[in-house]
């Protein structure tokens, strides 16, 4: 399994892991090898019946590619514009978890409790079946594009908090469409031009998260008022 165990000694790694066996296949394919070992582990019964499997058989799936693959993996079901009630916060603590290690330079480590964390039956079958043409996208966008934002080890570790900022924003069960895209894109993006070395991808995420900003603050503005106008209706009635 990937992920160090709580009680390992501390080591620093470099936040992106372009390792040769973890790059052996285009996004695409690697993301349908992981649809096929979840089903062997559940996520499909042998009968063809959906059962439910737990973030520790999704973590077990990756067999060692690098981690910033499962950052992707988590945060596909909410590039949707509406809100996955009861998911937000196991997959944003899982996010926010692993790219907060990141940023020490650890390795990825969930409590076993997150791990146990079930997911419904068939879950990430409908997922990879809906996002298909997101996938393919990110296939064709992400491609090595080396530079300052991703060959300086700080500046990766400023991505890595991105992504724990990005989580954080997915940790809120807010019932608001485009509530979970903005930080879900960002964590798409950042975490495929970590994979990728990819710094176009970089900037992209950055400017998506700056937009989500945009939309939080307008969205909070449009609360506001609306408490403000009830209020004084309530008054002048």
């Amino acid at each position: 399994m990937p992920f160090a165990k709580k009680s390992s000694p501390k080591k620093t790694i470099p936040v992106h892991d372009n390792t040769k066996s973890s790059r052996a296949l285009p996004l695409s394919g690697e993301l349908e090898a992981i649809r096929v070992r979840l089903a062997a582990a559940g996520d499909s019964g042998p009968d063809g019946t959906p059962e439910a499997v737990t973030l520790a058989d999704v973590i077990a799936t990756l067999r060692g590619r690098a981690y910033t693959l499962l950052l992707i993996l988590l945060a596909l079901p909410f590039i949707t514009p509406i809100p996955l009630p009861g998911l937000s916060t196991p997959f944003g603590a899982a996010i926010a978890i692993i790219a907060f290690r990141l940023m020490l330079g650890q390795r990825p480590w969930l409590p076993e409790w997150l791990q146990k964390k079930r997911l419904p039956p068939g879950f990430f079958g409908r997922v990879f079946s809906v996002t298909e043409k997101v996938v393919r996208f990110l296939e064709k966008f992400l491609r090595p594009r080396p530079g300052l934002l991703t060959e300086q080890e700080w500046l990766r570790r400023a991505h890595a908090l991105l992504i724990f900022a990005s989580a954080l924003v997915l940790l809120l069960p807010l019932p608001v469409p485009f509530s979970n895209s903005f930080p879900a894109w960002a964590i798409l993006l950042a975490a495929g031009g970590l994979l990728e070395r990819d710094s176009r991808a970089i900037v992209c995420a950055y400017a998506v998260a700056a937009a989500g900003v945009v939309f939080f603050v307008f969205l909070g503005g449009a609360v506001q008022e609306g408490f403000e106008a009830l209020r004084a209706w309530w008054v002048n009635r």
